[in-house]
């Protein structure tokens, strides 16, 4: 089975009107996953660290500078056509609006409404330890 890899962003804010931290999604446009709610990222590039991918995939899927903290969580996940490995990474915005460019939707999810959309199945396993950010823990 072909394994892909990728970086998937987790970029979490405090949002200053209900003073709640929340968790940017996003919501797949195309492909056989078309509707499904996702960390936004994707493949690591030959020679790039999963960091410098999540940079460069948030920058050109919804045109905003992030920098990469620190790896979250590796998931790990066999879909029908291939094996997935993501490392999910919290990120913080440096600067942009982040506009989507590829995705149909999008939604800043707070500990509440996490749970809400229909996640695609590698980005579930990570619900916990975002979940974990939410509370501040």
């Amino acid at each position: 089975m072909k394994t892909i890899t990728v970086s998937g962003a987790v970029i979490i804010r405090t949002n200053p009107a209900t003073n709640k931290k929340e968790v940017f999604a996003t919501q797949r446009g195309y492909g056989d996953w078309k509707g499904w709610w996702e960390f936004p990222g994707g493949k690591i590039e030959d020679g790039e660290s999963p960091e410098q991918c999540i940079e460069r995939e948030i920058r050109e899927e919804l045109a905003t500078e992030v920098h990469a903290e620190n790896v979250l969580g590796l998931v790990e996940y066999d879909y029908p056509a291939f094996h997935l490995t993501m490392h999910c990474i919290l990120c913080t915005i440096v600067s942009g609006k982040l506009e989507l460019l590829e995705h149909e939707n999008a939604a800043w999810l707070t500990k509440e409404n996490l749970r809400s959309v229909k996640w695609l199945p590698a980005d579930l396993l990570i619900l916990d330890k975002v979940e974990a950010m939410l509370l501040g823990k």
